[in-house]
């Protein structure tokens, strides 16, 4: 069955290549800072009084058409992490979602905070080209991995520091688990009629083995479906489109997790 996640891969294919004979793997591997270390998302998302907002940045999407062309990448994720997100993720792919490895590395220049490349991973190419542009962590779709390369790729990010998440969005797809990821997303989208659903994450909840972090990503509209999430296992919220659908994305982000009901306190 052809979907758009066939589309994106095709073309991620062909897009990868040519950046492959615009900049050879060995020119980009001289250019990863070795000198710094990532920043650990899993260590971030498990610390107490962390609102566990992961903040994206995306300008377009095949379900929403253009979002928000005119914003400023420096502005709108610097505000993110003022407004007490735990995390940021930017969007690098630009034939689908307008993004741009430029948007990123100004993203970086900017933020101190754990920040996902979020983009299509098929190649090791990209992994090299996520720790040269400063990515801590990268997404993993097991949709569009084999198992196989699952663990490949998750074991060359963690050789250079850098943390995965395993995108899942049925129960099969945890087969692609392996030791090397550390944190799982559950996507409530579903990938071939767009449609999303936060029952997705409450009923994969339980099949996620304890030792990896969960996070919720797509469908989160209101700062009370954080609660009910936060119940089902999850310790992260990857939020795009509720933010930057708004003119002032930042400012957006600062109300939602101002608006976030409090933890109840666990009695023993």
């Amino acid at each position: 069955m052809n979907t758009i996640l066939n589309d994106i891969i095709h073309y991620k294919r062909k897009e990868v290549r040519e950046r492959q004979q615009r900049n050879p793997l060995s020119l980009v591997q001289q250019c990863i800072p070795f000198s710094t270390s990532p920043l650990s998302l899993r260590k971030r998302l498990l610390k107490e009084n962390e609102s566990g907002i992961i903040a994206e940045f995306k300008q377009k999407s095949p379900s929403l058409g253009v979002i928000n062309p005119n914003v400023s990448v420096a502005v709108v994720t610097s505000g993110y992490s003022l407004a007490g997100a735990s995390a940021l993720s930017v969007l690098t792919d630009n034939h689908f979602f307008g993004g741009s490895l430029n948007n990123f590395s100004v993203a970086r220049q900017h933020n101190k905070c754990p920040m996902l490349q979020k983009d299509f991973f098929i190649h090791e190419y990209q992994i090299y080209e996520a720790r040269a542009l400063g990515a801590d962590i990268i997404l993993l779709i097991a949709a569009a991995l084999t198992r196989e390369e699952v663990r490949e790729f998750a074991s060359l990010a963690a050789s250079l520091g850098m943390e995965s998440i395993l995108e899942v969005h049925t129960a099969e797809e945890l087969n692609a688990l392996c030791p090397e990821v550390s944190i799982v997303g559950v996507n409530n989208r579903d990938l071939k009629t767009f449609v999303t659903d936060l029952n997705r994450a409450e009923e994969l909840s339980s099949l996620i083995p304890s030792e990896y972090v969960k996070i919720a990503e797509s469908g989160i509209s209101s700062p009370n479906d954080i609660p009910r999430l936060r119940n089902a296992g999850y310790k992260g919220f990857l939020v795009g489109g509720q933010f930057m659908t708004q003119p002032d994305p930042a400012q957006a982000c600062a109300a939602f997790i101002s608006q976030i009901p409090l933890q109840p306190i666990q009695s023993c």
